[in-house]
Formats: C-alpha cells, sequence, structure tokens
C-alpha cells in the first residue's frame, strides 16, 4: 500500500495545533457533561461514550464519502482495502469508555495529565518490550515522571473538592494505555481518514454491547440519583447530547482523523512532546469554561510528570544522534 504523500511544514503545523485543541476539547466537553458537582449530570457516561462514538462514526463516514467522491472512487472499493483493525478500534472502545467514566470522579486538568501521563508512559513501555533499553538520562527521567505520578494519586493528598478519587485515576491511566496503544497502531498508515473512520466504525458491536450491560443492570438494582450519576443507569438530557456530539463528530471524529495525517509527518519523538501541550491546553481551558480552580498541589505534580517525560523524550533524541 503506498504511504500518503508527505504534508507541507504549514499543513503539518496546522493539522498538528488542531489535533492537539481538539484533545484537550474533548476533555472539557466530557466533564461539561458529566461533572459530579451537580445535582444530576447532563448525561451519564455510557450514553455519552455511545453518542460519542456513533456521531464520531457519521462525521467520519461522511468524511470517506467525501473523500471517495474527490477522488473519483466510491466507498465500496475504498473499503474493500484493509483500514484500520479489529485491535484499534478495541483500543479506541477502551479508551472513549475510561475516560468518560472517569471524569465523573476528576476534574478536567487532573485527568488531562493523569491521561497523557499514561500516554507516554506505556509507550515507554512498549518500546522496552520491543527491544529499547533505556540509557541513564532516560531511567532518570522515568523515574521523575513515575515519582510526580506518585505523588499525584498518593491517598493522604487532599486536593480539588476535599478527596482523591483512586478510582478515577485508575479509569483514566487506562484510558491513557489504550490510547498509548492506538496511537502505535496509527503511526504511518497510508489512510488516515479510512483509518480513523472504519476503527470507528467498528466500535459500535461494543457500544451496543456497553448499553445493553448498563440496560440489565440498571433494570436489576434499584438505583438512586447517586448510583445514576456513576453510571448504573441511563440520564440524558438535550445538552449532554449536544456536548457528546460535538465530542464525537468534532473533537474527536475530525481530530483523530487529523492527528492520523499529522503522525505521517512526525517522528514519534515529536508526537510525543507535542502531546505534552494537551494537559496545559486542557487545564486552561477548564478554568475558561468549566469554572475550575488550579491548585498549586497539581501544578507541582504536572511540572514533575512533564519534566520528567520531556527528559526521558530528549534523551530518545540524543541517544540516536
Amino acid at each position: 500500500m503506498a504511504p500518503a504523500s508527505p504534508l507541507s511544514r504549514s499543513a503539518l503545523t496546522f493539522y498538528t495545533l488542531i489535533a492537539l485543541i481538539a484533545f484537550a476539547a474533548n476533555s472539557v466537553l466530557c466533564r461539561l457533561a458529566l461533572s459530579n458537582e451537580q445535582a444530576l449530570p447532563l448525561i451519564d457516561p455510557s450514553s455519552f461514550t455511545a453518542i460519542r462514538l456513533a456521531s464520531g462514526a457519521l462525521m467520519l463516514a461522511l468524511l470517506m464519502h467525501l473523500s471517495s467522491a474527490k477522488n473519483r472512487t466510491t466507498l465500496n472499493n475504498s473499503s474493500a482495502q484493509p483500514h484500520g483493525s479489529f485491535l484499534a478500534a478495541a483500543l479506541l472502545f477502551v479508551y472513549a469508555i475510561g475516560f468518560s467514566y472517569a471524569y465523573v470522579l476528576l476534574d478536567t486538568a487532573t485527568g488531562a495529565l493523569v491521561l497523557f501521563a499514561a500516554v507516554q508512559m506505556s509507550m515507554m513501555l512498549m518500546s522496552y518490550i520491543q527491544g529499547h533499553r533505556l540509557n541513564r538520562l532516560e531511567i532518570l527521567g522515568a523515574l521523575i515522571a513515575f515519582a510526580g505520578f506518585g505523588y499525584l494519586v498518593w491517598p493522604s493528598v487532599v486536593v480539588a473538592h476535599g478527596e482523591l478519587s483512586i478510582t478515577g485515576m485508575v479509569l483514566m491511566a487506562i484510558s491513557g494505555c489504550a490510547w498509548g496503544g492506538y496511537t502505535l497502531l496509527g503511526k504511518g498508515t497510508a489512510k488516515p481518514l479510512f483509518a480513523t473512520g472504519y476503527n470507528f466504525i467498528r466500535t459500535i458491536p461494543l457500544v451496543l454491547l456497553m448499553l445493553a450491560l448498563v440496560w440489565l443492570l440498571s433494570s436489576l438494582m434499584p438505583v438512586d440519583a447517586m448510583q445514576s450519576s456513576a453510571g448504573l443507569a441511563f440520564n440524558v438530557s438535550s445538552q449532554g447530547v449536544l456536548l457528546a456530539i460535538l465530542s464525537g463528530a468534532l473533537a474527536s471524529g475530525v481530530g483523530y482523523a487529523l492527528w492520523y495525517r499529522a503522525l505521517s509527518g512526525l517522528s514519534a519523538n515529536h508526537a510525543a512532546v507535542l502531546q505534552l501541550l494537551v494537559p496545559v491546553i486542557a487545564a486552561v481551558g477548564g478554568v475558561i469554561f468549566v469554572g475550575e480552580q488550579l491548585s498549586v498541589h497539581l501544578i507541582l505534580c504536572a511540572s514533575i510528570i512533564l519534566f520528567g517525560i520531556a527528559l526521558v523524550i530528549v534523551a530518545k533524541t540524543t541517544n540516536k544522534l
């Protein structure tokens, strides 16, 4: 399969910038929809995930159709080629569902920090498994990053809202590991738009299974408002649906397609460094749109984690020279 045509510097910059903003926007939109500070969130996490993935699939199907028409091919002919994979779709689903349930418990900045720290740490681990051995500087950076992450999740530390949600941290870490695997699978894909589109479409059976499971759980046990906010029952409002559609169609569908396209012009190290900007953008978005406050503890943890990860990335680049 022929590789994707190279991007100009301006196009690469544009695609990368929009994709990073889209990543951060997902955190803001999800937190707006699922915040547990309200008596009842605007939507439950399973419905948010379902609408997000379905609207993303629809948007990408439209973009694939337009792309096929522009190139004077048919979508059926294009779909005969292998695009994406079931493994990538499974990782995308795990990322999306973990992301939604975690944001019931975490604020925007903390969630984005945990997510992308987990992304980078998982990619480091995958690189190690593939045979890359860490030099001293990489080991130092990894230890600093893990120390910062440990300080962030230490149970005795009091953070925003007076308590620390280990469950939310674990869910977001799982989500980040899934996104790290999804990013690696997307590296070097020949047709990023079609790969992303078919990955979204392949998540639909998993979405239906998830909805059936939530319906079964809600029918077997009585749930009050607290359980409903935790995702054990359906709760859908028009505002919540709109936020989920914006997250799926624009921030996820279009954003991920652009990211897959940008990956064709970025080295793995550059992609890793650029993703470190997302927690910063998300934190700013959380302050502006969600009205959240940044604690000194979170800023300190973020500085330690991002410094450690950046040190690993710089060490990798220096080692290759």
